[in-house]
């Protein structure tokens, strides 16, 4: 079972390829592909036909999926992209914390 450092609705930045340093959230993670799909991040335009009476077809953008390697997430306490940490509290929950401000995520 493949994981990721990386979860749904975290925020990320792009750290290599053409929308390098870009800022954006994640809609969809496959930890099986390593991928992940970021808004407003590597787009492709698609050739859709339309499909039934009354829509409209044509040349749309869509969101791709883009390697989790190549992103990193960013702290929403102190703003920095940080590589994340576990530690287990007391009741046994296991939490997410930033290695730069040592804050719960």
């Amino acid at each position: 079972m493949n994981t990721l450092h990386i979860k749904t609705g975290d925020t990320v930045i792009v750290l290599s390829g053409k929308d390098k340093g870009k800022k954006g959230k994640v809609l969809s993670c496959d930890p099986s592909k390593g991928a992940v799909i970021v808004e407003g991040i590597n787009f492709a335009t698609k050739h859709q036909k339309a499909r039934r009476q009354g829509e409209t077809g044509g040349i749309i953008k869509q969101e791709i999926a883009l390697r989790a390697c190549k992103v990193m997430r960013i702290c929403p306490k102190c703003d920095k992209p940080t590589r994340v940490k576990h530690n287990i509290l007391a009741n046994g929950e296991k939490v997410r914390v930033c290695m730069h401000c040592n804050e719960t995520i």
